[in-house]
């Protein structure tokens, strides 16, 4: 038999969830195929079979969380004839687990985190009624059997602690109503945000931009940046420019707290913030000041689409200095966005809408106008800094000519 593993995960990253086995009990398998999907809080990644053969079992189920290194299940020879080889194991001795259950047979439906969970708690999984496939126990079973009392009396130290309270209950679903689990990726980032909130000290300040300067010049020289570059011209790499010139006048927006210290960045990683089926990524282009327009808008193509198709590296959404998103492509006129921790500050763009604007002649002109919002953390930067910020950004914009003489 060869053991299929839950592969390194990446940097602080020790816990996934599997997502889709890609083949099922008695399928055969080539080498290096994928053959299961797992869900980190960061992307989805492919585990490849280390060997060719048939899968003869699947230890761990689609929705139950593994840590690195844990099994996920077992390839063993060849298939022959109608033979399942999933059935050839069941002469083989099995380990018993370490829970306490009531038969091998109990055993095997335990995957490793349910077994930490009983093994932690005392408790006899021969008692607790499994809600997964096949009658396999998960961690809710385990957490709403503790709720209900059914913890059994454990002869523990005294200086042991208890185990957190267990959550209550799902309430009822009802017959108009799906439940569906939350994906790993779109928990952690509400669990980050909500971090963000209960940590930082966050204000947002507003300003709005005549886009018309970038709209005419973009207009002016699409066809030729096109045909010299292979890639548009968009609105992003303006923004990407115009903040990086706005963060090296304010490098408290481009820092971040430690403790009680500021660590100040003297680079320009420009995370742009993704919506992809699975939730919200942020990807980071690296040293945006380095690139010109054409390379930050082939990065944020390129970044984009393969997070889009979840096929971007953990490596690449780490490590950001600011972050750049933009509500206005699903139609968002004003928006307050929030923190992408450990930055203390986010800039968000939003829809271009004709306005009648009063014009330093004072003629009234409709004019194409976009809000634009920095939500900062006021524990590093203050109102005055904040404020000149998406000023300079705002100059930027309505005199592209700033971006290129870079003042």
């Amino acid at each position: 038999m060869t053991q299929i593993l839950v592969p390194t995960l990446g940097e602080s990253v020790s816990e996934a969830t599997v997502a889709t086995w890609l083949k099922k009990e008695g399928d055969s398998v080539a080498v290096d195929e994928p053959i299961v999907e797992l869900e980190t809080d960061k992307v989805t990644l492919e585990v490849n079979a280390p060997a060719a053969g048939v899968l003869s079992s699947i230890v761990v189920q689609e929705g139950e969380n593994v840590e690195v290194g844990a099994l996920l299940g077992e390839i063993g020879g060849a298939a022959s004839g109608d033979a399942k080889p999933a059935e050839a194991k069941t002469d083989a001795p099995k380990a018993a687990a370490p829970a306490a259950a009531s038969s091998s047979n109990e055993a095997q439906k335990l995957s490793p985190a349910v077994t930490k969970m009983i093994n932690d708690n005392n408790l006899d999984a021969s008692k607790i009624s499994g809600s997964g496939k096949d009658g396999r126990l998960t961690k809710e079973d385990v957490q709403n059997h503790m709720s209900s009392g059914g913890s059994a009396p454990a002869a523990s130290a005294p200086n042991v602690p208890k185990p957190a309270p267990a959550p209550s209950a799902p309430r009822d679903t009802g017959p108009r109503e799906e439940r569906v689990r939350m994906t790993r990726l779109r928990q952690v980032v509400a669990k980050r945000l909500k971090d963000a909130q209960n940590t930082a000290a966050i204000l947002t300040t507003f300003n709005e931009v005549d886009m018309g300067a970038i709209m005419a010049l973009r207009k002016e020289y699409q066809d030729t940046f096109v045909k010299k570059h292979d890639v548009k011209l968009g609105f992003m790499s303006f923004f990407v420019k115009a903040s990086i010139q706005a963060l090296k006048e304010f490098p408290a927006v481009n820092a971040e707290i430690d403790g009680t210290d500021i660590i100040y960045k003297n680079f320009y990683d420009i995370g742009i913030a993704v919506s992809t089926p699975q939730g919200l990524v942020v990807p980071v282009v690296r040293d945006a000041d380095q690139k010109n327009m054409a390379g930050v808008e082939k990065s944020i193509i390129d970044l984009g689409g393969r997070a889009r198709d979840g096929k971007l590296g953990i490596d690449e959404m780490q490590g950001g200095t600011f972050t750049i998103t933009n509500g206005g492509v699903f139609g968002s006129l004003m928006a307050t966005p929030i923190l992408n921790a450990p930055q203390s500050a986010i800039l968000g763009m939003h829809k271009i809408q004709q306005r009648p604007m009063v014009m330093k002649d004072g003629s009234i002109e409709a004019r194409p106008m976009m809000y634009i919002a920095l939500s900062y953390d006021h524990r590093i930067i203050d109102g005055k800094e904040s404020v000149s910020f998406l000023v300079r950004v705002k100059e930027a914009l309505e005199d592209p000519q700033r971006l290129l003489l870079d003042i």
